[in-house]
């Protein structure tokens, strides 16, 4: 989708890759030829400028066709560089705005349950994204509503856009912040599939109040000269590093297949 020579969110997207495959293929209550289905779990990525591994899943799903991934940020594309529901399928809001998405996810999560439907809602947040003071409000909402159909999970890979956010903008506790408005909170390893599904299966056991998921990552994880740097949060690719970083995923995706 990205190529070489031109921008895309790598680091980010990369540091997701394994909590999206958990969500679509093992978590979420969710048919790809019923997209729009009522009872269907919505799932958002409030740290929208990581939507690449979105489309990836939702391209493996059948929901997005396979030729789309050639015209990623092009006019007459229907994957645009962050997520846009009206032209995307498989979209449940629009994202990016950084701070938003967990407002948008409560405001769904209450209105399932006003309609008594068995669906769970589920929003990734950056930790960088964190700093945002919207996002704060609807913890606090989250937690006075008791909207325990809600997961809010916090892709912690300590690299925001311009350098780590320890020194951006420190905010170390995130797990006490949270406990602190009154939600259930736990961790896991973000690369870790059991872990992760662990994760997740604790976080749904939850009634009474929201739950919150730290994911501990890597940005740009399993291409080497990207792991833990700013730099790809949203970098061009040389042909070269487009070359080394796909020979990199090939030999894991062989290591991993046995």
């Amino acid at each position: 989708m990205i190529g070489y020579g031109k921008a895309g969110h790598l680091g980010g997207s990369f540091s997701l890759a394994e909590i999206v495959a958990a969500l679509y293929f093992h978590v979420l209550r969710y048919d790809p030829k019923d997209i729009r289905n009522p009872d269907r779990d919505r799932f958002l990525l409030s740290k929208g400028h990581a939507v690449l591994i979105q489309y990836a899943a939702l391209v493996e799903l059948g929901v997005i066709p396979p030729e789309e991934m050639d015209r990623v940020k092009t006019v007459e594309g229907m994957l645009q560089g962050h997520p846009d529901m009206e032209r995307t399928p498989g979209i449940e809001a629009v994202t990016g705005s950084l701070g938003q998405g967990l407002s948008i996810a409560v405001g769904m999560a209450l209105a399932l349950r006003l309609d008594r439907r068995p669906s769970r809602v589920y929003v990734i947040m950056g930790d960088g994204e964190l700093s945002e003071g919207q996002l704060w409000e609807a913890a606090m909402a989250a937690t006075a509503h008791q909207v325990d159909n809600l997961t809010a999970i916090v892709d912690r890979n300590r690299i925001q856009a311009t350098g780590p956010t320890i020194e951006v903008l420190p905010n170390p506790f995130i797990d006490d912040k949270f406990k602190s408005f009154g939600w259930s909170v736990t961790s896991m390893d973000g690369h870790d599939p059991s872990d992760i599904l662990r994760a997740l299966e604790a976080a749904g056991s939850v009634r009474g109040a929201p739950s919150l998921i730290i994911a501990n990552t890597v940005k740009g994880k399993g291409v080497s000269f990207a792991e833990n740097t700013a730099v790809f949060h949203n970098g061009i690719l040389s042909k070269e590093q487009f070359e080394q970083a796909r020979a990199e995923l090939e030999a894991q995706l062989r290591a991993a297949q046995g």
